[in-house]
């Protein structure tokens, strides 16, 4: 294998070695988890509206990971272009990302470490996103603008089969839900069904995952040959700032910025709160949460792959159109469907629709969500300088953060003031519907005038 084919292999490395930190940990296993200790632990206290309270503490979570996100993406980004450094950032991220997952093993079902794990998990979920920013940074150099989307598809794509494969292990070895496995097996290693041992053994789970399979990332991605500088806070300031003006030379990038930190924000609504949803309002198992997981990764991974080659051919944009009213169908189905409602209609009792047509509404998640992040990748490297991509991807952060407390925050309140987990998901529809609208300025072949202008 050439070195250019082993790079692009080593950085696609990455997405599979990251993958269950969402799949795992924020959608399928942890997040209903964490919603039902907490559930159980606010009615202890004697909450009468302890689902909502479980659902908005999440959600502040949440909230405060995307804050930081936000806040520090850009300056980092401006930093690793000019000091020349990159996968140094990605190696110092992945070990914070390492111990806080491996920390999920202490959420004990009597809720005592309820509110330290929250912060932890929150915190690998900020050292994986910051990872995902520089190794975003190095997808310009992997080959030509027309090939991007086709390398950024394969390798998200490569990513959701991670998720899946992770997925099915912890299902069929770990995950003890009413005491046994998917499989009808007793836990691996004599894990204790009665403290939850199986669904807390994710947290090493993924760990040791990420340590394994990072391992061709590090052997065959290098940050290239750009000079090593030592530099300040102040510089890496100043450069910024530059960048943020430029912005504003392009109408193009303008609306890809601010419309896809609309949508984006909406798909991680989903994704946070899946699951959460699930649990809360269907009451569904673990084992049920963890089968919709693997439909809505498998479906990720074909639909990106196929996401992938239609932007080769007809550009990012429309796939992003596309998956965007998908997923405001998705969202009005989840807004509608209750266990005894669907819309007006009551439903008799014992009746399987909810659980057919969310099934259904995971597979589109999982597939509209997984080809809008990856055409938005791709597109993002249309209007990026390919002098300075981490400060760029620092930016398409920035956008994508800058609100990512929007969505947590306005399911919560929405849920809150409404007492419906259901209703909770109104402002979704709403952000997506606003960052499509925003996509009426954006040129599909990008613009990077802006930035040579600098």
């Amino acid at each position: 294998m050439g070195s250019a084919k082993k790079r692009i292999w080593g950085w696609m490395a990455f997405d599979w070695a990251q993958q269950p930190y969402y799949t795992l940990g924020l959608t399928f296993i942890f997040g209903p988890y964490f919603a039902s200790v907490a559930f159980d632990w606010f009615t202890a206290q004697g909450a009468t509206d302890a689902e909502a309270q479980a659902q908005s503490l999440w959600s502040l979570g949440q909230s405060l990971s995307g804050i930081v996100i936000a806040l520090s993406a850009p300056l980092l980004g401006a930093w690793a272009d000019l000091s020349g450094r990159k996968v140094s950032w990605i190696a110092f991220f992945s070990v914070l990302y390492v111990i806080c997952a491996w920390s999920l093993w202490w959420m004990t079902p009597d809720g005592a470490n309820l509110i330290l794990i929250l912060i932890l998990f929150n915190i690998g979920f900020v050292a994986a996103e910051s990872g995902l920013n520089f190794a975003n940074a190095i997808l310009p150099s992997l080959g030509p603008d027309k090939e991007i989307g086709k390398i950024s598809g394969s390798a998200s794509a490569f990513g959701y089969w991670g998720g899946v494969m992770s997925l099915f292990i912890i299902l069929i070895f770990f995950e003890d839900g009413a005491g046994h496995t998917f499989a009808g097996l007793a836990p691996a290693f004599g894990l204790d069904p009665a403290t939850n041992e199986g669904t807390r053994a994710v947290g090493p789970f993924i760990a040791l995952w990420y340590l394994v399979f990072m391992i061709p990332f590090f052997l065959w991605v290098r940050d290239g040959d750009a000079p090593r500088r030592k530099i300040t806070f102040g510089q890496a300031s100043a450069e910024l700032i530059r960048s943020i003006k430029s912005i504003r030379r392009s109408r193009s990038l303008s609306a890809f910025l601010l419309g896809s930190m609309l949508y984006r924000d909406a798909v991680n609504g989903l994704y946070a709160f899946g699951g959460v949803y699930a649990k809360l309002v269907l009451g569904w198992a673990t084992m049920q949460i963890g089968i919709f997981g693997i439909i809505g990764a498998i479906t990720a991974a074909i639909a990106t792959w196929i996401g992938g080659l239609a932007d080769r051919r007809y550009g990012p944009k429309p796939v992003i159109v596309v998956s965007s009213i998908i997923l405001m169908v998705v969202c009005s189905i989840i807004v509608s469907m209750s266990r005894d409602h669907f819309g007006p209609f009551a439903l008799p009792e014992g009746s399987k629709l909810p659980d057919i047509l969310f099934y259904i509404c995971g597979a589109a998640i999982g597939g509209a969500g997984g080809a809008l992040y990856s055409a938005s990748r791709s597109l993002m490297v249309r209007h990026t300088n390919p002098e300075r991509p981490a400060e760029a991807f620092g930016l398409f952060a920035l956008t994508g953060k800058a609100t990512a407390f929007l969505a947590p925050t306005l399911i919560g309140i929405s849920t809150y003031l409404t007492q419906s987990n259901q209703l909770g998901f109104l402002p979704v529809i709403f952000l997506f519907l606003a960052g499509l609208v925003l996509l009426r300025w954006v040129d599909g072949e990008g613009d990077r005038a802006a930035w040579s202008a600098q």
